[in-house]
């Protein structure tokens, strides 16, 4: 296994790291204009507080995608024909919500728009729902041939205790960051109300990861292979959101979003942690995919490595002015930014 390899194993959890801690507001505060908006008017000025961003941050999704593609081909063939029908799902919810933003606006009637807004909210939970049980799925391991292909893969294989707590663990934490999101963009009692529902989930939250950790215990071999590490990245995972649970007590916004976005991130890395040296699992022993036979050439790696290093730096230039450029607060009662 070489250092490029590694590197670019690593490159791509974190751009799905990248990913959740920033498309995790945008599914939360989706959810939220149907859980803390009392009317169509505030539920418009919830949609339109991500309406600069959201687009922006599903790119992360698709670069991580094709970086894998590009970089270790084996492990993206294997994976998106093993969840094909997930993956389809994850990305009809996206398209749906997506669609939402534009439709929202442009309805001519109350009925209309509220049509819209409830796609924007289903798009939005399902989303990160589907996702995460896939992710959660693949970490137990499937069953796969020689040459990586998913044979005789079952419904139980991809449907079962720890991929659906994990679903909803992925929508409650996304909730729980759109959330802290909302609280540092809205103004009054929106702010108040979602402050007010955190209080109340993050309770819950804590409940779910620590069943969510049982599960990955005895239905993964995450702390069987590296006991130490996987011990520490779930321990970061409770301090996290012990950090947002703060942030909620004590009214601090930022503190309660670094923490819920944080704790997301720190999914991404246990999953990535788990693997290593794998990408894919395999029930069959001996057809586990490994990393450094699923890599693209070495001379590939390379010229990745070298535009990486010149377009990275560009992008994330452009999102933080981007994202200076929208802090101030909306006024739910008229949609206006307040200067």
């Amino acid at each position: 296994m070489t250092i490029l390899q590694i590197l670019w194993f690593c490159i791509i959890g974190l751009l799905f790291a990248i990913f959740v801690f920033l498309e995790g507001f945008d599914f939360g505060v989706g959810m939220a204009t149907r859980l803390i908006a009392k009317d169509q008017d505030e539920q418009i000025a919830i949609q339109s507080s991500i309406g600069p961003h959201w687009d922006g941050n599903e790119t992360w999704l698709v670069t991580a995608g094709g970086a894998m593609f590009a970089s270790i081909p084996l492990w993206y063939a294997s994976l998106f024909s093993a969840y094909y029908y997930l993956l389809m799902l994850v990305l009809v919810a996206l398209i749906v919500r997506g669609v939402s933003f534009e439709f929202t606006k442009h309805a001519e009637t109350k009925s209309g728009k509220n049509f819209w807004l409830w796609l924007f909210f289903l798009g939005s939970a399902l989303a990160p729902f589907f996702l995460v049980m896939m992710l959660t799925s693949m970490i137990q391991g499937i069953p796969l041939n020689a040459n990586g292909d998913a044979t005789g893969l079952g419904f139980f294989d991809v449907v079962n205790w720890l991929s659906v707590v994990g679903g909803i663990a992925g929508v409650c934490l996304s909730l729980v960051h759109g959330l802290n999101f909302l609280r540092l963009r809205m103004e009054g009692s929106l702010a108040d109300r979602a402050r007010n529902m955190n209080k109340v989930l993050y309770p819950i939250l804590f409940v779910g990861e620590v069943l969510f950790a049982l599960l990955v215990i005895f239905q993964t071999d995450f702390f069987t292979n590296k006991l130490v590490s996987s011990l520490i990245i779930t321990i970061l995972i409770v301090l996290f959101s012990l950090l947002g649970y703060y942030g909620v007590l004590k009214d601090r916004a930022g503190w309660s979003f670094v923490g819920s976005g944080l704790s997301l991130s720190a999914v991404i890395v246990l999953i990535f942690n788990g693997m290593f040296p794998r990408v894919m699992i395999s029930t069959i022993k001996g057809n586990d995919i490994l990393l450094k036979n699923a890599s693209n050439s070495e001379y590939t790696l390379k010229v990745m490595t070298i535009v990486a290093c010149i377009l990275v730096p560009i992008v994330l230039i452009y999102f933080i002015w981007s994202y200076t450029l929208f802090t101030k607060k909306i006024n739910p009662k008229d949609n206006t930014v307040k200067y």
